[in-house]
């Protein structure tokens, strides 16, 4: 087993035990537990949480109410690390120490790589690497708040004309971070353009810790690309698994070169409503029936009458007139084969 399965408390098949761990990168308003244990059902061996701002989390520790389903971790779930973001070396320590008592994550992440302008416009995110010092004492205080291990989610820079994350991820190691995480696009192309694996491979040749790639990963021939290109310790999938939480079980199989097949159109409707289940179980309906819609189009995209369904979907007031709609969906796909 390799160091980042190590650091992370990994339980992992026997089969998977030579392969680079295979992560869910941390997405706001999506890496909830629904998500994260569908997407570990197919294999993911480790999730992090929505980010959470340090500051707002210690303001409300009192009743945590206010961070309730962001703080959440279902029973049963893998490794969990929790996200946290903001500029103040004070803040994000305290904020660690508090979590890392819990009792509930296997680590802590700073977050250095959202490109949010809400976020960034604070001097958080990935604002955060333009000020290296600044940086550096965060996770300095971020490490000795910390009872877990600690780790920083990057991108490489500000734009093409800064790109420090090499400098970075050695200030972290320096600073006693576990493992970086590091997504291959500047702030400044935000998800446009291409992840460059290349320089995530210079930021691996530059430290002793571990490195998870991040970006562009969507399927085995992109995951088995990035691991090669990159020398990653693990990879990280955000992007990729939105609305098929299959992904993992893709790649661990084509990285041993078995045949896969992803699931049937009945299959991903099916998954949509157990996912659809999970939320209405856990929050108002209204508003979990409003969280839910993204993640039916993402469930049903490419499926014939996918455009049709999500229109009817987005007007849809309750769940059981969206299941009506995936029944309609359904005995179209079944006519037409």
């Amino acid at each position: 087993m390799n160091r980042l399965a190590d650091i992370l408390a990994l339980q992992r098949p026997e089969a998977q035990a030579d392969l680079p761990p295979l992560l869910l990168a941390p997405m706001a308003g999506i890496t909830d537990w629904t998500v994260r244990l569908l997407c570990e059902s197919y294999g993911c061996d480790a999730a992090t949480t929505e980010m959470i701002s340090a500051q707002g989390f210690l303001s409300a520790r009192k009743t945590l109410s206010a961070y309730r389903r962001l703080i959440a971790r279902a029973p049963f779930e893998k490794p969990l690390a929790v996200q946290i973001f903001g500029h103040d070396p004070l803040y994000m320590g305290e904020a660690a120490h508090v979590m890392s008592g819990l009792q509930r994550y296997s680590s802590i992440d700073i977050n250095m790589g959202c490109p949010a302008r809400k976020v960034t416009s604070s001097g958080s995110g990935s604002a955060l690497m333009r000020d290296e010092r600044l940086a550096g004492a965060v996770i300095r205080a971020v490490v000795r708040g910390s009872v877990l291990p600690v780790s920083v989610k990057m991108r490489l820079g500000w734009d093409e004309e800064h790109l420090n994350a090499v400098t970075i991820a050695r200030i972290a190691e320096s600073e006693g971070a576990s493992f970086v995480t590091v997504h291959g696009r500047t702030t400044s192309q935000q998800y446009s353009g291409h992840a460059d694996w290349q320089r995530i491979g210079e930021v691996k040749a530059s430290v002793r810790i571990p490195v998870i790639a991040n970006g562009d990963i969507t399927d085995a021939a992109s995951a088995l690309r990035a691991w090669r290109i990159t020398g990653a310790d693990g990879l990280a999938i955000g992007r990729g698994a939105l609305g098929q939480p299959w992904v993992y079980q893709g790649i661990f199989r084509g990285f041993r070169g078995e045949d896969w097949q992803p699931p049937s159109p009945r299959e991903r409707i099916a998954l949509a409503r157990r996912h659809a289940r999970w939320l209405s179980a856990d929050r108002d309906p209204h508003r979990a029936l409003l969280e839910m819609r993204k993640f039916y189009a993402w469930y049903i995209k490419g499926l014939r009458g996918a455009a049709e369904a999500r229109t009817r979907i987005n007007q849809a007031e309750s769940f059981e007139e969206a299941d009506r709609v995936l029944d309609a969906l359904t005995a179209a796909i079944d006519a037409a084969e």
